[in-house]
């Protein structure tokens, strides 16, 4: 493996009694101006896909987020967090947390080793939620406020940040402004809210973002509705900042700050090229290659190559679907056959008659329907089901109104236990040794993770969790003497 292996107790060179960075310009002395930037993506930003945007345009990646808490107690994760190389810089390492202290030691533990630390005061999914982290802290000023002071004031490299906007401009330029004033060095602004996720994601606000650069003094990166590298251009701009950065653009083609459609074939063997040099999970490889893939595997004449994609977890499969997918359109792509596609009745058209549409073996940006657009295909699916019958499963409260399909499930439950206290609710107090909300009906009021290990250390059963440790091992001790008793009259 060429990686250079993660030594966690070598920090900084510099002397550990030095004061905090001060007076310095992050993005021109620290970053070398980038503009080109890959986002962090969670089981997808990790060492090998980073190499490979960095050979194809990328000035500075993120390693994925990381929890603190578990980065500080964990050293196995802690050492596959940080795996880097020499070319894989600049790098930002990105945490979430909502505990001062405990990421101001997860900081200081990584700071050796990239060139800056982000805390990620974006994510919108339900788990930051849970784990009160990610956009979920946009509420508590006060709190960030102290974060973003504590580890500003204690870290040798700068502190970044990286957030979502409020519906309001001033209030999202007034957030900014106090996060820069805390120690911020750099922000990166994701134009949408917290809500706007998933089918309902949009359009991002480049207004908010330029707003914020106008205000604060800080340098700051764009995030949201990059598709292309004309795309980054123009959000430039539009808003001023001095650096974009791309997440799903950037993971349907890893070739975008090149500003070429490759054959979707050409980054997946790059790519398991470098995997084979610095070993990723399965789970990430077979994701990358669902993205680089999209628009081809959706064929009909794809679905083996897909099947064999989804349950299989060798380097051996893989390479198998990329060859598979290579050898099909290869000929079409160096012109040897015309490709036809196909129109809405199910008519071959000529090539010709694209309008700007790309073959679908080309690396090209995934196109989300809009959230009204998906609300209209919800609205007509509906009526078609009800139409034909098909609807049966409706509710109603007391007043006669339809209510929601999460209502519906709850309205199910508490028909099969009448008798039940509706205040019996599912707690969501947060797990005692990390972010992460604990077991309903664990003994030591932890996560089921942080019980396994306590049960593993401490020979303890767990039954909220299943979890028979001191169980199975008495079982196999008292198994172990059978044995010898049994060898012993023989």
């Amino acid at each position: 493996m060429e990686a250079m292996s993660v030594e966690l107790d070598n920090q900084n060179s510099e002397d550990p009694g030095s004061p905090p960075m001060k007076n310095i310009d992050i993005w021109k002395d620290i970053l070398n101006s980038a503009k080109f930037i890959v986002a962090p993506m969670v089981d997808a930003s990790e060492l090998p896909w980073r190499l490979l945007c960095r050979r194809h345009g990328a000035q500075l990646c993120y390693t994925p987020m990381l929890h603190s808490s578990v980065f500080c107690r964990d050293p196995k994760y802690r050492k596959e967090a940080l795996v880097s190389t020499p070319e894989d810089r600049p790098l930002i390492v990105q945490f979430c947390g909502n505990d001062p202290d405990i990421l101001l030691e997860a900081a200081l533990l990584a700071e050796g080793h990239c060139d800056a630390i982000d805390i990620n005061i974006g994510c919108p999914q339900a788990i930051a939620k849970r784990g009160h982290y990610g956009a979920f802290l946009q509420d508590d000023w006060d709190l960030l406020r102290r974060i973003v002071s504590t580890l500003s004031g204690k870290l040798k490299i700068p502190l970044t940040c990286k957030l979502r906007v409020f519906p309001e401009i001033d209030k999202t330029v007034r957030y900014a402004l106090m996060l820069q004033n805390a120690g911020a060095s750099l922000l990166t602004i994701h134009g949408r809210t917290r809500e706007q996720k998933g089918p309902l994601t949009g359009l991002a606000s480049w207004k908010h973002i330029r707003a914020v650069r106008e205000a604060v003094k800080i340098p700051v990166f764009a995030n949201g509705n990059i598709q292309c590298v004309q795309d980054i251009e123009h959000c430039i701009q539009e808003t001023g900042v001095q650096g974009v950065m791309t997440a799903e653009g950037n993971l349907y083609n890893p070739f975008i700050f090149e500003g070429r459609y490759p054959p979707s074939w050409e980054p997946a063997e790059e790519y398991l090229d470098l995997v084979e040099r610095h070993p990723a999970p399965s789970s990430y490889i077979r994701g990358h290659l669902f993205k680089l893939f999209q628009h081809t595997l959706c064929l009909a004449e794809n679905q083996e190559e897909r099947a064999i994609l989804a349950r299989n977890s060798t380097m051996e499969s893989f390479r198998h679907v990329v060859q598979a997918v290579k050898n099909r359109y290869l000929p079409y792509h160096e012109g040897r056959l015309s490709w036809r596609k196909r129109n809405d009745d199910d008519q071959m058209e000529s090539s010709l008659d694209y309008n700007l549409t790309l073959p679908p073996w080309l690396c090209q940006p995934y196109v989300r329907d809009s959230p009204q657009e998906h609300l209209n295909k919800v609205e007509a699916k509906r009526m078609e089901l009800e139409s034909n019958g098909e609807d049966k499963r409706k509710f109603q409260d007391e007043e006669g109104n339809e209510v929601s399909h999460k209502r519906l499930k709850k309205l199910r439950r508490i028909a099969r236990r009448p008798n039940r206290s509706l205040s019996m609710k599912r707690r969501s107090d947060l797990c005692t040794a990390c972010p992460n909300p604990l077991g309903f009906k664990c003994e030591y009021k932890l996560c089921r993770q942080c019980c396994r290990n306590k049960c593993f250390k401490e020979n303890l059963d767990c039954p909220g969790h299943r979890n028979l440790t001191k169980t199975r091992r008495q079982m196999a001790i008292e198994f172990a003497a059978q044995r010898d008793d049994n060898k012993e009259v023989i």
